[in-house]
């Protein structure tokens, strides 16, 4: 099999990883890739967001798979220029993507499938945002509708800093808070089949004990020691196939990676937000576990015959990654600082460029994942920070607290 994989993160460079080590893979493209994947992959150069240009690559490279990997690319709509050339896409049509591409959207799918989430209003003036927000009170959940690259959110118990930031993103939708703790979960669905990987968890804050700006993520694990039990099961059935059932009742079957970001509350899981692709950084620690071979599970996904794959094999133990960020993060990354010691196993590329020079050097705000695996949870947590100590960039951040609540036990579910 030829893949071509799009996308040039961390997330990616974790797909890329995996897809490379299926034995049914022979030939794997990137594009437009960064300096991890150039290790695993042919790197070409793209813009990953032109649907035109995508197809005319795939057509061009003869590949039998492309997997999209962010989410600007799936609501352009490459997915279906890939299909319309006869060619297997991971990833969801351009109008099934709206389930990320606005939260509007998404609660009005939710709302129609009984799906169990927050309260909500839609708003484009301040005078409907803040009755929405003298409903709910705070902490005050306010969400920008349309795609903001995992940076969109803001849960505040300011209420002006919640209207600034309605303000600032034109349209909308203000949330009641709910709490407890959060669960990434990704299912790999044709539409109709559908199959759950591993819960993870990840951070958003930026710094430890969740203080500071959301940002794109600054950490992961998996699995979960305590999530209860059946809770895989729940969501499956009253959540992933009620909305898959309502979107093809929309004429818009979701195939691909459905992405269920749930709270854990005193009355159940209850769904924050649907994404259209894997997330970024759980995807380093979900595939750091799967033993079942990628290519040919995304590839059973694209092709409608997921029913038919083998059930998933998980190795034992855990997975733990921790995002090295840039100087600045979030609000103004400094790029450009010499990276060094970034180029073992476990180092998952986010954020970097190979300089003229032959220097390796960092090109975002997350730089660098270091991913550690382990018999357990503290046993992994321990390899992933050993990797982040080996890690040398000038005025470098990261948080020091990645999986300890869940190693010491103090994870406790509201109720």
């Amino acid at each position: 099999m030829r893949v071509l994989l799009l996308g040039g993160g961390g997330r990616e460079h974790a797909l890329a990883l995996g897809l490379a080590a299926d034995p049914a893979v022979d030939q794997l493209i990137a594009a437009p890739g960064n300096p991890g994947i150039a290790g695993v992959a042919e790197l070409r150069s793209v813009d990953p967001a032109d649907p035109a240009a995508v197809a005319a690559l795939a057509v061009e490279t003869g590949v039998d798979l492309v997997v999209i990997g962010p989410e600007a690319p799936l609501v352009a709509g490459v997915a279906d220029a890939v299909r319309a050339k006869g060619i297997a896409a991971f990833g969801p049509s351009g109008e099934a993507a709206r389930l990320e591409g606005s939260k509007a959207f998404a609660k009005d799918v939710m709302t129609a499938a009984g799906v169990p989430t927050a309260r909500a209003y839609t708003c484009t003036d301040a005078e409907s945002t803040g009755r929405a927000l003298d409903e709910f009170g705070a902490p005050y959940v306010v969400k920008n509708d349309g795609l903001a690259a995992g940076k969109g959110v803001v849960v505040t118990d300011d209420r002006a800093a919640a209207l600034r930031h309605a303000e600032e993103c034109g349209r909308v939708v203000v949330e009641e808070y709910l709490a407890g703790p959060e669960v990434s979960l990704f299912v790999v669905t044709d539409g109709e089949a559908a199959v759950p990987l591993l819960p993870a968890q990840d951070f958003k804050r930026v710094g430890d004990g969740d203080t500071g700006p959301n940002t794109g993520g600054m950490g992961a694990y998996a699995p979960l020691p305590w999530a209860p039990p059946g809770l895989v099961d729940e969501v499956m059935r009253d959540v992933v196939h009620p909305t898959l059932a309502e979107m093809a009742r929309r004429g818009a079957p979701f195939a691909g990676l459905l992405y269920v970001g749930l709270a854990i509350t005193a009355d159940g899981p209850r769904v924050i937000e649907f994404n259209a692709r894997f997330g970024d950084p759980e995807t380093q620690v979900v595939l750091a576990l799967l033993e079942t071979p990628l290519a040919g599970l995304l590839h059973a996904a694209a092709t409608g015959t997921l029913a038919a794959h083998p059930p998933l094999r998980w190795r034992d133990g855990a997975a733990v990654t921790v995002v090295v960020a840039a100087e600045g993060y979030p609000a103004a990354p400094r790029t450009g600082g010499v990276i060094s010691g970034a180029e073992g196993p476990g180092i998952i590329h986010a954020g970097t460029r190979r300089h003229d020079d032959g220097t390796l050097r960092s090109a975002g705000g997350r730089v660098v994942c270091a991913t550690g695996t382990g018999p357990d949870l503290a046993a992994a947590r321990e390899a992933a920070y050993e990797l982040v100590r080996g890690v040398d960039l000038p005025g470098s951040h990261h948080r020091s607290d990645i999986a300890s609540a869940a190693v010491e036990g103090r994870i406790t579910i509201p109720g």
